[in-house]
């Protein structure tokens, strides 16, 4: 790798860093490429990616940036999987460490925040942005519909007890 091919390797990763609501490290020394593949699908799948990248690049990447402390978090063969939502990437890594044991979680960092891998499995139990916005969107439905069919109760009570009037003046 020459220097221009560093420098620009650097400026992705501060830009993964800076724009990422949250990027999970992790060992993925032994991992198949058919692992690492299937990993990145996943990942891909709830809008996040996975990069494998250069301790030391990384770690010059996060000068001057909020997660700078996890840098502490960089050592050995490292991937960095970074994602929008900070719950999605938490519940992919979390589940794919459970069925790999050559994947293993060292933390993560979300802004300054730096969490350890019991921090990540507490956040992989939660729900992710879109289930929240169900839960909420349900939430304020709920009442709605309700209110819609006890306005409509009393019509449609109406409705069958004429229709029931009916049935016994023609028999």
């Amino acid at each position: 790798m020459d220097r221009a091919q560093k420098e620009k390797a650097v400026d992705e990763l501060g830009q993964i860093f800076a724009s990422s609501g949250v990027v999970v490290v992790a060992h993925y020394a032994g991992m198949t490429v058919k692992q690492m593949q299937d990993l990145r699908a996943k990942m891909r799948d709830v809008g996040g990616s996975v990069r494998v990248a250069k301790n030391k690049l990384a770690k010059i990447a996060l000068e001057g940036k909020p997660a700078v402390k996890m840098g502490d978090l960089l050592t050995g063969m490292t991937v960095l999987a970074y994602s929008e939502d900070p719950v999605a990437a938490a519940k992919v890594t979390e589940a794919y460490a459970k069925g790999n044991d050559n994947f293993v979680i060292l933390g993560w960092a979300m802004g300054s925040t730096i969490l350890d891998q019991a921090g990540v499995k507490a956040v992989a139990s939660m729900p992710s942005r879109e289930e929240l916005i169900a839960q909420i969107v349900s939430a304020i439905g709920a009442p709605a519909s309700n209110i819609a069919g006890a306005i409509g109760a009393p019509a449609s009570n109406i409705a069958s007890i004429l229709s029931t009037i009916e049935e016994k003046a023609a028999a």
